[in-house]
């Protein structure tokens, strides 16, 4: 059997920091629409433009954090960590998009944009749930929703995914009349990223194996009061 290829979790983690951000605003700029989980800050963000789309971006990933504490009934080191993980996400969003504000604006280029994008994001999840890390809070939830609930991953992401569609919909139609940030390219993300996500781990876990680099002293979780 060939021997696989050990990474350290570390290097995963700033990849998904860098690529998920960067795929995020290449689906934005695209004009296909946003992924299904940003849409929901993305729209807020249309809303509320004082307020950029990072920031929101921020904010909701804290919210999901705080529900998966709420339904686990714990207060886990990891979650905590994942916070600085999802403002540092935040931030390269903006970072993001002021370089893509210069890339071109053609049709053609717009296609490239949206399917280079979505790849980047799906891949992105894969390194993010193999990194033995904490990771941000958007790709933390399903994964921790799911072993919570013990469904399947791939089940779960698209129903999440879905829920966040329908959410950004309802949001858009209210308070702006139409509808923000969704096009056929979320409805497409919302059903591909699932399974595009297994497909990258089922490849990931053939030919490569993770540890930590840094390893911290293990430390009890603390119980949430009943």
């Amino acid at each position: 059997m060939k021997e696989k290829h050990r990474l350290p979790g570390e290097l995963l983690l700033l990849t998904v920091l860098i690529i998920n951000s960067m795929g995020v605003q290449l689906m934005t700029i695209s004009g296909f629409g946003i992924t299904a989980i940003s849409s929901v800050p993305y729209v807020f963000s249309r809303l509320f433009p004082a307020i950029s789309f990072g920031t929101f971006n921020y904010i909701f990933q804290t919210m999901l954090v705080i529900s998966l504490m709420a339904m686990s009934r714990r207060i886990s080191p990891g979650y905590i960590i994942s916070f600085a993980a999802g403002f540092i996400f935040g931030k390269m969003l903006d970072v993001h998009a002021l370089w893509m504000a210069y890339l071109p604006d053609l049709p053609v280029f717009r296609i490239l944009y949206f399917a280079i994008g979505m790849l980047s994001v799906s891949f992105g999840i894969c390194l993010a749930n193999k990194c033995l890390l904490p990771i941000i809070p958007t790709d933390m939830f399903p994964r921790d929703f799911s072993a919570i609930t013990k469904k399947s991953y791939k089940n779960v992401k698209t129903v999440f995914d879905i829920s966040c569609l329908a959410t950004t919909a309802i949001l858009s139609l209210v308070f702006a009349g139409s509808i923000l940030g969704i096009g056929i390219g979320t409805a497409l993300c919302s059903l591909l990223t699932g399974r595009l996500v297994s497909a990258f781990q089922d490849s990931f876990d053939r030919h490569f194996t993770v540890y930590r680099a840094v390893k911290l002293r293990p430390r009890g979780k603390k119980r949430l009061a009943c």
